[in-house]
């Protein structure tokens, strides 16, 4: 997700002769009823990152449900912990993890002040090297009531530097949100328009971190650095909805 310190980088993608052919390598279509599969996805518990609000709990079927044929996120505004408000971040860590491929996802979001749901990746050696120096692809954040879609991508040169962009996109309607990651470039797509693009082409400007295993995260955030607090037109509970995740490789 997008951190307090963002320098922006453009790059420009490396340009490929023909499109790929992708095999579906992986998916979860959440067609069952209770608690997400917990043989694909494991939860982030607690405070993480970015000053949010929200207090993240594990396997309440209160923040993160699979109900008719769609994964449900839950942010709510209730006495949890020492939190105020909870909600849900699912990850394969643990569990899944890729290196290139197109990651896709079919997903309605929520709007109003301090929301900030993300589809995003980490490199899974976080745990050894620290962030930005796992990398991380944003396939989407969204923040507030903003008509707007952010892709961004986030790695170490010397210090944090980011290349990223924005598309319109009414997000209170399903949308396709995909990236395409293979060993020259990472492109990002909303619904099947291409709107961003970084080369990554041996290892270009210090990007050797998207040459290695990344995992999926999908989260509903409440507050924090980028969005600010909720107000009082922040209307409570709110909802991510997702049709399906899947990831395609050559």
């Amino acid at each position: 997700m997008k951190k307090l310190v963002f320098l922006l980088l453009v790059l420009t993608a490396c340009s490929q002769s023909k499109e790929p052919d992708w095999k579906l390598a992986w998916s979860d279509e959440f067609n069952r009823s209770g608690l997400p599969d917990s043989s694909n996805w494991g939860n982030e518990v607690g405070f993480i990152r970015n000053n949010e609000l929200q207090y993240y709990t594990a396997r309440r079927i209160e923040n993160s449900v699979a109900d008719n044929g769609n994964l449900l996120i839950i942010g709510r505004k209730e006495p949890f912990d020492t939190a105020d408000y909870t909600s849900a971040s699912l990850t394969t860590d643990g569990k899944h993890i890729w290196t290139y491929g197109k990651i896709e996802a079919r997903m309605k979001l929520p709007g109003g002040q301090g929301m900030w749901p993300a589809f995003w990746m980490l490199g899974q050696n976080i745990h050894q090297v620290g962030w930005p120096r796992c990398g991380e692809i944003d396939i989407m954040e969204h923040i507030n009531d903003e008509d707007l879609l952010y892709g961004n991508l986030h790695w170490h040169n010397d210090k944090h530097v980011s290349s990223g962009n924005k598309i319109p996109c009414t997000v209170a309607q399903f949308h396709n949100y995909a990236v395409e990651w293979d060993k020259d470039s990472i492109k990002w797509f909303l619904d099947g328009q291409r709107y961003h693009g970084v080369c990554i082409k041996d290892s270009i400007n210090s990007t050797s971190e998207f040459h290695k295993p990344h995992y999926i995260i999908l989260n509903l955030a409440i507050g924090g650095n980028w969005p600010k607090n909720p107000d009082e037109t922040t209307q409570l509970p709110d909802t991510v909805f997702v049709d399906y995740v899947r990831v395609y490789q050559k």
